[in-house]
This record gives C-alpha cells, sequence and structure tokens, in this order.
C-alpha cells in the first residue's frame, strides 16, 4: 500500500473507532454532542493516532486492537484545538476549512465541548476493552495525562501567552514547540510504543524519533504561517504575525526554519535505525510527511 493510501485507510478506520465511542446527537443536551462532533469530524489529519498506531505495529507487528487508544489522543487533541481558537486565546475564526467552533456554537459552548472531550479520552482508555495488562493501561492514561496536562502541552500554551508580544529567546522558542505541540505527538509515539511492549532501549529510542518530530511539525506550522494560503491550510495564514507570537520563522527566518526542520526529520530516522523495529518504514514516511506538508 502506497503511504497516501495508508493515511487515508488509517485515517477512515480512526474515524470509524471514533463513532463507536461518540454519543449519538439524540442524547440531551443535543448541542453539547453537536459541538463535540462538529470538531471531532472536521477533517483532520489524523497525526497522532496514525502515529500511536504505525508505532505500536512497528514494535509489535499488531495496531488495530489499539484503536480506541488512538481515539482517546484525537479526543484530547481536538479539545485543544477547540480552546486554542476561543477569544481569550488565539480568537481564531477559521479551523479545517470551516468556522471554528465557538462561531459556530458560541464561546459558552464550545468551552463545554471540550471539556467534554478531555474528560472522555480518559473514559475510552478506561472502558476500552485493549489486550493489554492493568499496569499497561494505567501506563497509558499517566502517558497521556502528562503529555496533554501541566507538564506538557498546557505548560506550552501557558508560556506561549506569556510571551505574546514580544520575541522571545531561542530557548523560550524551543521549550514552547516542544510543549504545546511537541508534547502531544510524543505522548503519541510513546503510547504506542507502551502498547507494543517496547523493551526500555527501544521506548528510548523512538522517544527521541518523537521528540525531533514534534519539534519539527511546530517549526513548519510557523513557516506555512507565513507561507502557506488559507484555503490550503483552512485556518488563517499569517495569524502569528497578526498576534505577535515568537516564532522559528521570527527567530531565525524562512530558510534557516526549514533547514531546521529537515534536520531534526533525518535525526528522528536516525534515531530509528537504533530502535530494533519490526519494520520503521511507517514511522519514516510519517517524519517525512510532517516536513513536506502544506497544510
Amino acid at each position: 500500500m502506497d503511504f497516501a493510501s495508508y493515511l487515508e485507510s488509517r485515517i477512515s478506520l480512526v474515524d470509524q473507532a471514533i463513532e463507536r465511542w461518540l454519543p449519538a446527537s439524540t442524547e440531551y443536551p443535543a448541542i453539547l454532542i453537536d459541538a463535540m462532533r462538529y470538531s471531532l469530524f472536521a477533517k483532520g489529519k489524523r497525526i497522532r493516532p496514525i502515529l500511536l498506531l504505525a508505532t505500536a505495529e512497528a514494535v509489535c507487528g499488531e495496531w488495530q486492537p489499539f484503536l480506541p487508544a488512538a481515539c482517546a489522543i484525537e479526543m484530547i487533541h481536538t479539545y485543544s484545538l477547540i480552546h486554542d481558537d476561543l477569544p481569550g486565546m488565539d480568537n481564531d475564526d477559521l479551523r479545517r476549512g470551516i468556522p471554528t467552533n465557538h462561531k459556530v456554537f458560541g464561546e459558552g459552548h464550545a468551552i463545554l465541548a471540550g471539556d467534554a472531550l478531555l474528560t472522555e479520552a480518559f473514559y475510552v482508555l478506561a472502558s476500552a476493552d485493549i489486550p493489554r495488562t492493568e499496569a499497561v493501561k494505567l501506563q497509558l492514561v499517566r502517558e497521556l495525562a502528562q503529555a496533554a496536562g501541566w507538564q506538557g502541552m498546557i505548560r506550552g500554551q501557558t508560556a506561549d501567552l506569556l510571551n505574546e508580544g514580544n520575541q522571545a529567546s531561542a530557548e523560550m522558542v524551543h521549550f514552547i514547540h516542544r510543549n504545546k505541540t511537541g508534547a502531544l505527538l510524543r505522548g503519541a509515539v510513546r503510547m504506542g510504543a507502551i502498547l507494543g511492549l517496547a523493551a526500555p532501549n527501544q521506548l528510548d529510542a523512538l522517544t527521541a524519533y518523537a521528540s525531533q518530530i514534534g519539534l519539527a511539525f511546530q517549526i513548519v506550522d510557523d513557516i506555512l504561517d507565513v507561507e502557506g494560503e488559507t484555503h490550503v491550510m483552512g485556518k488563517t495564514a499569517g495569524s502569528d504575525q497578526a498576534a505577535d507570537k515568537s516564532t522559528f520563522v521570527s527567530l531565525y527566518g524562512i530558510q534557516a526554519s526549514k533547514d531546521q526542520a529537515q534536520q531534526l526529520v533525518a535525526e528522528a530516522q536516525q534515531k530509528l535505525q537504533q530502535a530494533g523495529l519490526l519494520d520503521a518504514s511507517r514511522l519514516i514516511e510519517l517524519a517525512n510527511f510532517i516536513v513536506r506538508r502544506v497544510w
């Protein structure tokens, strides 16, 4: 299967799995369910769940039993986007080519939809029939909470807010990117490795791989904010500059940022060679996709 077909197939299977875990629109109150579904099914790339599944497959050869964990991490990611778009955060009007959640449902309902997805993710992990021991499942919960919480994504988001309006240092920009965006991508890979019952050396190598592609992912986002087109990306181009955010582009310029992203992906692929995986080809392709994407 070529990579484009692989992505399409995995996106479809993740979507079907998410559908099974979501409440029906007939549940009360309908506006909450509709708001949750609106953002979850807004044609996302599903990079985090696909990374989780690809990592598990690379380690142990299995991936289908782990779809619930993939759903959980996508719910966390979607909640973060809903909240990130709010007037009190980035105040964005467009996400994935459609109006942001709060523009459709109102700010209060958008906050609650994000809250619901955040908590539903942990319900899925706790309830799913994943063929692993309770100790492994507890490790998954801990990993996701750490990646999404104050030690990861929320820490990065807070630092991003604190540094709006002034050019942050290189050290701070790296800190923001590795946490705000990188932590959840790293969590996806680590959860896949945990589900695959990775050996300690494999987990270390995969964590290093994930750290590099996580930073590269946000660097590419910074570049696309300058060079990308709104109708292609599905979100408003130039929003970082409008919000006076510190980015790799504002710090290093376009070309140097592109060079750093390419270098990070090359380093990530080198880390995979140290992991002793059954087949690292999909993880290599995903790293290349991250740096070459246009949306």
